[in-house]
């Protein structure tokens, strides 16, 4: 799902215990708190999160999909790399990939989210601002 995407934004992860399944793999609960490290990541590098706290405007999360391609273990690191994947006219998709020590990919993801104003309780169109922020990663 990744092939012409590219990852701006990284954000590296220690993998804890207590991130663990049974089978001593990172837990796929793990796998999607490590996924929304990555928007929070997103929110501050492109001034989502900052513009929420003055306007009570931000995002709201409606789709996560993410396919699982390679375990993660303990000890180690995940690494999230996250990317504008689309912009629509009230909704972004968000493209993530994580890998392991190694450079593996281990889980590729996809979200959705649209713009919402938490005020008035609907979507609003993307503004211009968070349109060139948008494409600059």
């Amino acid at each position: 799902m990744s092939g012409s995407i590219d990852f701006k934004l990284s954000l590296e992860i220690r993998i804890d215990w207590s991130d663990l399944d049974m089978y001593e793999h990172v837990n796929n609960i793990s796998i999607m708190q490590y996924l929304q490290s990555g928007r929070v990541n997103f929110w501050e590098a492109t001034g989502i999160h900052e513009y929420y706290k003055k306007a009570n405007i931000s995002t709201m999360l409606v789709s996560s999909k993410c396919d699982f391609k390679k375990a993660l273990s303990y000890p180690g690191t995940a690494v999230v790399k996250s990317a504008t994947d689309f912009i629509g006219n009230s909704s972004f998709g968000l493209a993530h990939n994580i890998f392991n020590d190694h450079g593996e990919l281990c889980a590729d993801s996809r979200d959705v989210v649209v713009w919402y104003d938490f005020n008035d309780k609907k979507t609003r169109p993307i503004p211009e601002w968070l349109r060139d922020k948008l494409n600059e990663h």
